[in-house]
Order: C-alpha cells, then structure tokens, then sequence
C-alpha cells in the first residue's frame, strides 16, 4: 500500500508506478513523472534519493525532458529505481511523505498536468503478429485457403513506419487525403480517404540497444524491453488498398499514430505473464525461446460521435491473443545486425481475439464494410466519421489491485480543402 490514496480500481497504484513526460502550467519545463494514484510524483524534485549501485552516478537523466537517457542506462537500472520508487511511496515510509516541503514540491495532480510523447522516439516499427487477425484479413482479401502468406508461420512479419507521426494520446488525427481507387474498372482518383479505422495495438519502447551487426539474441531479449504502451494504428483503408502492393502500407499509415502516455514497466507486467502460444510449425532456433512472454491485458475499444452522450464499446480485446511474442519480434528485428537504440518503439500490429466482438479493427467488425456496427441509440459506423472520438483503454487485474495504461484516445478531423 501507499501512502497516496490509490481506488481499487484504478489504474496505477505502487504496484503500477508507470513513467510518462508532463509539465504543469507553473512549470512548463518537460520533465519525468511517474503516476501514483490522482498524482505524478516528480522525479526531478527527488532525483538526489536514487542512490543505488547504477543510479548514484547517473541522477541526472532524472532531470532530462524524455524518458531516452533513462532507458539506455539497461534492466539492473530500471530495477533498481522501481524499488526505490515503491519504498519512497509506501504507506510505512516517511521519507516524502512526512517531508512537507519535498512533498509539496515533488507531487502534482495530474489533473494539472499536460502529458507528452515519453520519448524521443528514433525509429517506429510496426508489425503483424495476431493470427486471427491476418486470417481475417486474409480471407477478406485473398479467400479461405490462402488467408495466411507462406511466410506469417515462420517469422514475425514487420513493416518500417513513420515515427514523425507518432503523437501522444489526446492529440486529434486529420482524415488523410491521396489516391484511391473506388472503382477497379476505373484509373485512381485523388481525394479524402472514405475508409478511415481504427487498430488497436500495443507497443514496447526499446532500452537499451544493441551495436550495428551484433544482433540481440531471444534469451536476452527482455533485458532491452523497457516497458509498454496502447496504441492505435490509424489507417486509411482506401489509400492503402491501392498502394500497398508491392512494397506494402505508406500513406495509408503514415498519418498518424496515437499511443497512451504512461509507459508501464515490464516489471508491472510479469505478475500477469502467461504461457506462450503454441507455435506449429516450430519456429527456427533464434526465435525459440523457453521463457513465457506472453501477458493477460484486458483491451477495449470506445466510440464517442457528435450527439453521443457517451462512448459506445466496440471491441474487447486481450493482449494474450498474440501469436509472436515481444522477444520474438525484438530477436527478429536484429537477427541481420539492425541496431535498436533507446525510444525505438515497437508495435504489435492488430490485436483481434478469435470471436467477432474481440476484433481489434472496424475493417474486421464491419466485415470489409459489409456489416454496421451498431453503436446504440441509433448510431450505426461501417468506418470512422469526422468527429469521431476513438478511447482504448487497458489493464491487468490483479488480486485487490489493477495495473492501468491510461487512456490512448484521438479525433478524427474533417480533411483539408484541396487547393
């Protein structure tokens, strides 16, 4: 228990303490909190407290604008200033919580607060990895008997996105314009995409890297996870039908990418770890790992449109349904000696459960269109309309507890005029 009054149900308690990037009106400087309950305990106020074997010489990342530094200082670090953490806030410790003065500097509401991106994100990788997903998709697209590409069995299918447009939750998403073909007996015409959606996916911000050519092996893999986010993958259907052969989405993707602001550790996570899903055929020996990696997190997918007067579920999802874990996509991604660095932030691609209300994209929920989402009251969606506000949420529930990611929310404006 903390000192800080934590509701059962809410989503950081000391067992969470995720890490996010806030400022306040007063002070406008970026700096590193962690949320605890209604507050985010400043740690550049208490930077002078971390005084363990991998953090006395290092206090000053601290004190830095995003979380980059911090991460690269490796997994014995983040270990050790997630215990100094839940000593300093525990009920029984007295260190801030007796200290008037150092309290009232270093805790913040965080209802006063804005929230930023966590990181300097480098380098943004999206990749494929739920199999009822890809099946769906597949058989939308190329029939029951060639719903999975030869290749999805094997390996942890990825793409390079575009981490320029990454942007934290709260902020609204423009409906993206290009070409689009509406009629296949027709050449492309330019304008508005007409099918804009929602994923619903999770993604790891790296920790510390690794050297070019000197790939991260899986059995080491968790040593350079530094922590998790929600994230929603926005995509413009139209464009991306057109485009994406042969080499796949781009500006389709590319226009936004909306992830939740506090960044949970993995330490948080491994309470809530599960077996590994049985892979067949047997993945090749750098991608077979002993150690489970797989996770129990709830997901949820809400809509809020003009004259809703609240948001109406979609989608409830869980993490657990994904078929390539973390550790596989990291050792992959690094198998050919890509370097990783610290802020590189790693998507799980679609997150879709095997029953229809667990799907994690209006694409799959309208079946390509074919069918309306009924979102009550009237309201019916196939794809998003301008307006639309669009809230993923998840947890862990633990015994007594919950550990939270916040919320990952943006609105979809109207696009621009053409010129």
């Amino acid at each position: 228990m903390s000192f800080i009054q934590v509701e059962e149900n809410a989503d950081f308690p000391i067992q969470n303490l995720p890490y996010g990037i806030f400022s306040t009106q007063d002070e406008p400087r970026h700096r590193i909190g962690v949320a605890i309950g209604n507050h985010i305990l400043d740690l550049s106020v208490i930077r002078h407290l971390f005084t363990g074997p991998f953090l006395s010489g290092n206090q000053d990342v601290f004190n830095e604008p995003t979380l980059n530094r911090f991460m690269a200082l490796g997994h014995h670090a983040w270990r050790e200033a997630r215990q100094v953490l839940q000593k300093l806030l525990a009920a029984s410790e007295p260190s801030i919580r007796d200290n008037k003065d150092l309290r009232a500097r270093a805790l913040v509401q965080r209802a006063t607060a804005s929230l930023h991106l966590p990181a300097n994100i480098g380098d943004y990788t999206d990749f494929y990895s739920s199999r009822n997903h890809a099946v769906n998709v597949g058989i939308m697209f190329r029939g029951k008997d060639n719903a999975l590409m030869p290749n999805w069995l094997h390996l942890p299918v990825g793409y390079h996105g575009r981490a320029s447009s990454v942007v934290v939750s709260g902020t609204p998403i423009r409906r993206p314009v290009g070409q689009i073909r509406p009629d296949e007996d027709k050449p492309p015409v330019f304008g508005a995409s007409k099918l804009l959606d929602i994923e619903l996916e999770m993604a790891f911000f790296v920790g510390a890297g690794n050297a070019l050519g000197n790939p991260i092996p899986i059995h080491k893999a968790h040593e350079h996870i530094f922590g998790m986010v929600l994230m929603n993958d926005w995509s413009a259907r139209d464009i991306q039908k057109w485009e994406y052969v042969p080499l796949g989405p781009f500006l389709g993707k590319s226009f936004g990418t909306t992830i939740s602001p506090w960044v949970v550790p993995m330490e948080a996570l491994m309470p809530f770890v599960l077996p590994n899903p049985v892979q067949d055929p047997a993945p090749l020996p750098y991608l077979c790992d002993k150690d489970n990696y797989t996770f129990d997190i709830n997901l949820c997918v809400c809509i809020q449109g003009d004259g809703m007067k609240e948001p109406a579920p979609i989608c409830r999802s869980n993490f657990k349904y994904m078929y390539w874990t973390m550790k596989q996509q990291l050792a992959h991604h690094t198998v050919n000696g890509c370097n990783v660095r610290p802020g590189d932030l790693l998507a799980s691609g679609t997150i879709s459960g095997p029953d229809p209300g667990s799907f994690g994209s209006m694409l799959e929920l309208s079946w390509k269109g074919t069918k309306p989402i009924d979102l009550g009251n009237g309201q019916v969606r196939r794809f998003l309309k301008d307006g639309d506000n669009v809230t993923i949420t998840g947890y862990c529930q633990g015994e007594g507890y919950r550990v939270g990611f916040g919320n990952c929310s943006g609105t979809a404006l109207p696009a621009l005029p053409a010129e």
